[in-house]
C-alpha cells in the first residue's frame, strides 16, 4: 500500500489533485494509470481511498471513493529532546519515533545544549515521510524550540518523567509508566541536564527515571523511551 499525505483533505471531499511531485512519482515511479486506486491521509486520522481519474506527470487527480476515521492509540506520548551537536541524530529520532508512534514532539534548549536552532521545516518534511512510510494516520505534532525551563514551567496534566545520568534516586520508566496514559518526558543533550535543571524539574512534578544500565546518546534514549511506552501500551 502507497500511502500519500495532504492536511488540506477533508471527510467531505469528492476530489483530490496531486501537486507536481507527487504526479511525478505516481506516474513515473509508481507507473499508476487512470483507474488504479490510491490512499491518501491529512493526518488527522482520515484514511481516504481514491480512484485516478488523471495520470500527467504535472498533474494527477483522483475521485475520493471512501473515507475513515482511524482509531487513535490509547496513550499520548509527548516527547521533549534536546537537540543534538550533529543534526542527523535528532532527525533519525524523529523519523524512528513516528515509525513506533508518538503523538508529539518538543525541542527544548538547555544549559549543555550544543545546538540552539534547528530546521523545523526539514524536521516536519521528516516526520511526514516516516508517517506515510509507516502507514499510520495521524501525523504527529511538532513544536517549535522552547527553553527548558519555559517547558518544564507549563501547566501539564500528564504523567512526567525526566531521564538524566545523575547518580541519584532513579526508577526504571518501565516500572513507573501507568498503561492508557499520557505522558511527557524529558531527554537531555550530550552533555546531560545540569544538576540546576534536575532539581527545577523534579521541583515541577517530573519524576525522575532511568533507562537501563548503560548511558546512552540523546536520540537513542529517545528511542528507548518511545518503545517503553509502545510495549507499556501494546
Amino acid at each position: 500500500m502507497q500511502l500519500f499525505y495532504n492536511s488540506n483533505i477533508s471527510e467531505n471531499d469528492k476530489t483530490f489533485s496531486f501537486d507536481k511531485d507527487e504526479s511525478r512519482h505516481i506516474v513515473k515511479v509508481l507507473r499508476k494509470k487512470v483507474g488504479d486506486h490510491l490512499h491518501l491521509t491529512n493526518g488527522k486520522g482520515y484514511l481516504f481511498q481514491a480512484e485516478l481519474t488523471l495520470t500527467d506527470m504535472k498533474h494527477c487527480s483522483a475521485h475520493i471513493i471512501s473515507s475513515s476515521l482511524q482509531p487513535k492509540r490509547n496513550c499520548n506520548l509527548h516527547l521533549a529532546v534536546a537537540p543534538t551537536k550533529i543534526n542527523d541524530r535528532y532527525e533519525w529520532f524523529l523519523e524512528k519515533a513516528t515509525e513506533i508512534g508518538i503523538e508529539e514532539i518538543t525541542p527544548i534548549i538547555c544549559d549543555n545544549s550544543e545546538r540552539k536552532v534547528v530546521k523545523l521545516e526539514r524536521f516536519e518534511k521528516i516526520v511526514q515521510s516516516a508517517m506515510k512510510q509507516s502507514l499510520q494516520c495521524y501525523l504527529p505534532k511538532l513544536n517549535s524550540p522552547m527553553s527548558f525551563k519555559d517547558f518544564i514551567n507549563q501547566d501539564i496534566t500528564s504523567q512526567k518523567f525526566i531521564a538524566h545520568c545523575e547518580d541519584t534516586d532513579k526508577k526504571s520508566l518501565k516500572s513507573q509508566l501507568k498503561a492508557n496514559e499520557n505522558y511527557i518526558i524529558l531527554i537531555g543533550p550530550e552533555g546531560d541536564f545540569s544538576v540546576k535543571e534536575i532539581e527545577q524539574a523534579i521541583q515541577n512534578n517530573f519524576n525522575p527515571i532511568t533507562l537501563g544500565n548503560t548511558r546512552l546518546r540523546t536520540e537513542t534514549a529517545a528511542i528507548v523511551a518511545c518503545h517503553t511506552v509502545s510495549l507499556v501500551n501494546d
